[in-house]
């Protein structure tokens, strides 16, 4: 059998293998964050900042927050109670291309 015969069937054989090591993969734990926003803020003002101290941040009320897969922008999503605890709804996936853009 020649190489090119063997590439042949091992193309064929790629969607199977795919699907195996994707297997591999499903249990790999990632951190998954929620940022609601940032700001950019001097030492002094800094050094200001106790108890009941507000700093405004880059995001609007409102606005849909970050979801990042280890630092890397994902998803955007909208906070909400699950019981008593804060979930994150996804409403936007990003898209490959757009992940690449911001990088």
């Amino acid at each position: 059998m020649s190489t090119v015969e063997n590439e042949k069937t091992d193309q064929g054989d790629l969607p199977q293998a795919s699907a195996q090591n994707l297997k591999l993969l499903e249990n790999i734990e990632v951190k998954l964050t929620v940022e609601v926003g940032g700001t950019r803020i001097i030492i002094r003002d800094l050094l200001k900042l106790n108890e009941g101290s507000v700093v405004e941040l880059d995001r609007l009320a409102g606005e849909h927050l970050d979801i990042l897969v280890n630092g890397t922008l994902l998803a955007k999503g909208e906070i909400v109670l699950i019981g008593e605890s804060l979930g994150i709804r996804f409403t936007e996936i990003i898209s490959p291309e757009q992940r690449l853009r911001s990088i």
